[in-house]
Parts: C-alpha cells; sequence; structure tokens
C-alpha cells in the first residue's frame, strides 16, 4: 500500500454509504493501518446526495481535511453520475467503482475517462436478489475490497458481523455477508 490512500463514497442519504466508510476503515485498523472515515452532509435527508471519505495508511495521519485528490471513487447511487462530478480531483492512476449493471468500458465512454481503471457490480441487482431490499452498500463493499486488496474481504466480513451482532437479526446479517462475497465474486473492471 502507497503511504496514503483516499477514498470518496458517493450516494444518497439512507443507502448506507457512511456506514460502509465506516466499516472499511475498521477493517483497515483491524489488520493494523490508521484509518480515518467520516462524512460529508448537505441537507440532511432521505435520498439527498451525501459524500463519505476514508484515509488510510501505513503511518500515523495528521492530515484532517475533505478528501480533494481521491485515488478511489465509489459510487453506491448510480444516478449520481449525471448529477454530481463523481470524477472530480480522481487521480489519473485512480480507480473508480460503480452500482451499474454497465460494464466497465461503456462507464469509461460515457464519463469520458482516458486514465485510470473502471470497475463495475450490479449491487442494485445483489441488494435486491440477497436482502431483498435497495441497500447497495454492502455490496459495493465487496466490490472495492476485490478492486484495491488494500484490505482482505475476511476482515469486512468480521467487522459486518460485530457491527450487526444484536442489532440485526442473523437472516440479515447473513445476507449481507452474502451480499460482500457475491459482489466480491462479480465486480467487472478495465
Amino acid at each position: 500500500m502507497q503511504d496514503l490512500v483516499e477514498i470518496r463514497w458517493h450516494g444518497r442519504g439512507g443507502q448506507g454509504a457512511v456506514t460502509a466508510a465506516k466499516i472499511f476503515a475498521e477493517a483497515a485498523l483491524a489488520e493494523g493501518k490508521y484509518i480515518q472515515a467520516f462524512p460529508e452532509y448537505g441537507p440532511e435527508r432521505m435520498g439527498a446526495p451525501i459524500k463519505a471519505f476514508d484515509r488510510l495508511s501505513n503511518k500515523p495521519l495528521s492530515l484532517h481535511s475533505q478528501v480533494y485528490y481521491p485515488n478511489v471513487v465509489v459510487v453506491i447511487d448510480p444516478t449520481l453520475i449525471q448529477t454530481a462530478n463523481i470524477t472530480e480531483g480522481l487521480a489519473d492512476d485512480g480507480l473508480l467503482i460503480i452500482n451499474s449493471p454497465k460494464n466497465p468500458s461503456e462507464i469509461r465512454s460515457e464519463l469520458n475517462l482516458k486514465s485510470g481503471k473502471v470497475y463495475t457490480v450490479d449491487a442494485t441487482k445483489i441488494s435486491l436478489e440477497v436482502l431483498g431490499r435497495f441497500m447497495p452498500n454492502t455490496p459495493m463493499l465487496g466490490a472495492l475490497v476485490k478492486a484495491t486488496g488494500l484490505v482482505s474481504v475476511e476482515k469486512v466480513l468480521e467487522e459486518i458481523r460485530g457491527k450487526f451482532a444484536g442489532k440485526l437479526k442473523e437472516e440479515l446479517i447473513q445476507g449481507n455477508l452474502n451480499a460482500v462475497k457475491r459482489a466480491f465474486d462479480e465486480v467487472k473492471g478495465e
């Protein structure tokens, strides 16, 4: 891992972007990395666009600001492709991971991306089939783990189980674990 990796999540209120960012950071912390995870809210209402951020490093972090130049951008809600500047500040060699049934080359063309890597996974379909409702944040965690290799999928699964044990029914916890695993297997990249 390079000294500092910054991740920006795009989603809408209620889709779990903040929770996913925290789970990812906690998995990195459990693997010995230094971390930060924090949200940026606009109007606090369901469905409003939101951003969440992660910083991971092998060294202590002293930077305490929004992420302006992310190495990785994760887009939980594909409607934000048309309404938000999701690639703003993305490093030339950065990774873009989008919840979409489209293949990565279609997204690359649609966004006119000349460099970097693009990954897609149909997190909406996975969440509907596995969880029975639209909650694409956990499948996007699986895609992020596979695309970046920054943390192990096992550690993310442990963090999900630990975070929700006693709060959610076992069947729902298992559904989230299965959604992560399925997205990890189904993500496509170029």
